[in-house]
């Protein structure tokens, strides 16, 4: 069926409400507005959807929704796991709550047990009460950092991971299998309720996350020595972040913390930025000038459903610094094995590092020095996650601490997922440590770059949008397989690893090995003087990534070498997309 007869499909299916159908009426003279909406189902893809609200099969509605639950509710009864029940959370975004809603109603149909929060949590939260309900999934309906138009609807498994194989295919099939809309199952709310079928979760959940988070703690004697000096301005940017990031600080005694004001309140149009992105150096306008205003030390910011972080440090001389996310997350890295070591006496035999493939080299040199194995998986927290279950499951190997490159780390392993939460805490934990011995977190980012090296790590996006640009970004990865690179701003290639082919390929030697991790449209160029470049498109956005890294004798230097690569980088996308 091509696209113009789905159209006329929902037109006239009773099954779809007249507000949906009023909707695709203002759009009928609009070719090209009805193919991008209905040339294609949005994708459920291995962390679920993402896509812009709007009526059509490619679009992300109260129907894509029930759609994608239903399969989910197929897949539970298929591996006989309907009596645990399923946790759903949502964030500040619109219809969060209505799709959330939608969510329960259609489990609760299906006879499964939906846990649903009574408003907007972080997404960290969602992973824990996953784990301390005892579900079998998780659904949470955010599109993290996009712009204002989209939303999405993440599924986790009782690990409290993001969905990894067999259980990811195992969904995506069923719901795929979902041919008639008419099949898709709902209920009455109230129905549900009385069965027993849809309960409200909030406080008792709340009061258990905190708990966890407080554990983490390794210097409470630096808090209370410090933590009333310390000056942070927070904002959570419009989304989930502000209640319980400003209640965790509140009651370790950090009492000098300034909510940004203008980006204080849940708004799913983010009216301050472009897109509510911590990454962005837009999302820290307004908390820099609160900053400058109050003297602050260090200025954080978490994105819509709390699981990334950015940060702003000042030093001694008044300036502030940004952190990228290799930065922060190897600082914390540092913080958290070292005072570990420190106050234990020594690490675990078998204690580890994950980070993702596209994450700083820097990670490498932190678990050499400290002797602790570090262990690399795909770009996604949740092959982290799967990393900890592997830990449990077997009774060999201890996580130390997790993160990747986008901002995002877990300490502890309470929850399953980067947790921006546990990241601000230990962010101004490891503020107050090094208060106490007259230093700044930019003196303490200083002297790890000078004990483990001076490591510069940065990214390229190049956005293609549409079905055209799904096609330019696939031809840009056919390219580079075909005629991979022999340098790239004067560093060599030395190896390549192909994740989708399962190689890696030795150029001096020609020897071929395999990656050892799951297959993946992913390439990675391993330079001389530990630089490296690797390729990958956006699983959540209409983009195609490019990471690097580089090493320098200094910091001036590494950010020489990084400014150097990247424009050798852009150049070689400009030859290519002409």
């Amino acid at each position: 069926m091509d696209y113009k007869e789905v159209y006329e499909q929902w037109l006239a299916n009773p099954y779809f409400d007249e507000a949906t159908k009023e909707e695709l009426k203002k759009i009928a003279s609009d070719e090209n507005e009805i193919k991008e909406r209905f040339y294609m189902d949005l994708e459920f893809g291995t962390a679920g959807l993402r896509g812009i609200i709007g009526a059509g099969t490619n679009r992300m509605n109260i129907y894509v929704v029930r759609r994608a639950t239903q399969g989910l509710a197929n897949y539970i009864d298929k591996v006989d796991k309907k009596a645990q029940g399923v946790a759903i959370a949502y964030d500040s975004r619109h219809m969060s709550p209505e799709f959330a809603q939608e969510a329960a109603l259609c489990l609760a149909a299906n006879g499964i047990k939906a846990y649903i929060f009574e408003t907007l949590r972080p997404t960290p939260e969602l992973s824990f009460a996953v784990r301390h309900l005892g579900c079998v999934a998780g659904i949470n309906v955010t599109a993290s950092h996009n712009p204002p138009e989209y939303n999405g609807y993440k599924v986790y498994w009782e690990d409290g991971a993001q969905i990894t194989p067999p259980h990811d295919s195992g969904i995506m099939g069923e719901v795929k299998a979902i041919s008639d809309w008419n099949t898709v199952k709902t209920m009455d709310k109230a129905e549900a309720e009385k069965a027993g079928l849809f309960q409200v979760i909030g406080k008792e959940v709340d009061d258990a996350y905190i708990a966890e988070l407080k554990k983490q703690v390794i210097h409470m004697d630096a808090i209370e020595a410090e933590g009333k000096n310390l000056k942070i301005v927070y904002t959570p940017l419009h989304g989930t972040g502000n209640v319980p990031a400003r209640r965790i600080l509140k009651e370790l005694g950090f009492e000098n913390v300034y909510v940004v004001k203008e980006q204080e309140l849940p708004d799913g149009d983010f009216p301050t930025v472009s897109y509510p992105n911590p990454e962005a150096a837009e999302a820290f306008e307004l908390g820099l000038k609160l900053a400058k205003e109050v003297d602050a030390d260090l200025v954080l910011a978490t994105d819509p459903d709390a699981d990334r972080l950015g940060v702003r440090v000042k030093d001694k001389n008044g300036e502030y610094h940004d952190l990228t996310g290799n930065m922060s997350g190897c600082l914390l890295a540092n913080y958290e094995i070292s005072q570990r070591k420190a106050v234990n006496g020594s690490l675990p035999a078998d204690g580890a590092l994950i980070k993702t493939i596209v994450t700083t080299n820097l990670a490498d040199a932190i678990a050499k020095g400290y002797g602790v194995n570090l262990i690399e998986v795909l770009t996604g927290f949740k092959f982290i996650g799967q990393q900890i279950l592997g830990f449990e499951n077997s009774g060999k190997g201890t996580y130390l601490f997790g993160f990747e490159e986008s901002y995002g780390c877990l300490i502890g392993t309470y929850a399953r997922d980067k947790d921006a939460i546990v990241a601000t805490m230990a962010l101004c934990e490891a503020a107050a440590y090094y208060k106490t011995q007259g230093k700044t977190l930019w003196d303490a980012m200083i002297e790890m770059y000078d004990q483990f090296g001076y490591y510069k790590d940065a990214i390229q996006a190049v956005t293609m949008k549409g079905i055209e640009g799904l096609a330019k970004i696939q031809e840009i990865m056919n390219s580079l397989r075909a005629n991979p690179p022999k340098e790239f701003a004067g560093h060599q290639v030395t190896a390549v690893r192909d994740y989708k082919a399962d190689t890696i390929k030795d150029l001096t030697t020609g020897e071929v090995k395999p990656t050892g991790l799951p297959n993946s449209n992913v390439l990675y160029y391993e330079l001389t003087d530990d630089a490296w470049v690797c390729v990958r498109p956006s699983g959540t956005e209409p983009k195609v990534k490019f990471y690097y890294g580089v090493k320098g004798s200094s910091l001036e230097d590494a950010d020489e070498k990084s400014e150097i690569m990247g424009k050798a980088v852009l150049d070689m996308v400009s030859a290519m997309t002409e």
